[in-house]
């Protein structure tokens, strides 16, 4: 019998904690919107990497001082706010990949099952 996802599945905290190095790493490349941003996690993951609740992660993001609201325009009459990485968060996003680098070699030497 299978269980219900209940959000607290190992790939649910992946994603929770990869999330904000995801949208730094897109918005590194150039300032982008909200729908922008999780088009193009739909479009470079084949629709395997999604964050269900982007906002949550930008509004974090913001308020850690990583990204900053760069410019925000009108279009079909809603306003478009798009996001710029800050100083600080390519400082954030250099320093957290090489982490995830390290911890990731060190969880697959520790896996491997040969």
């Amino acid at each position: 019998m299978e269980r219900e996802n209940t959000g607290h599945s190992f790939i649910s905290y992946f994603k929770r904690a990869t999330s904000p190095l995801v949208v730094l790493r897109f918005l590194s490349e150039k300032p982008m919107y909200g729908y922008e941003i999780t088009a193009e996690l739909k479009n470079r993951s084949d629709g395997k990497y999604m964050i269900s609740i982007l906002y949550p992660v930008l509004y974090r993001l913001e308020e850690q001082g990583y990204i900053c609201v760069s410019s925000t325009e009108v279009a079909d009459g809603r306003a478009r706010s798009y996001y710029s990485i800050t100083e600080e968060g390519k400082k954030h996003l250099e320093k957290t990949w090489k982490e995830y680098l390290e911890i990731s070699e060190i969880f697959e030497n520790m896996m491997n099952m040969q």
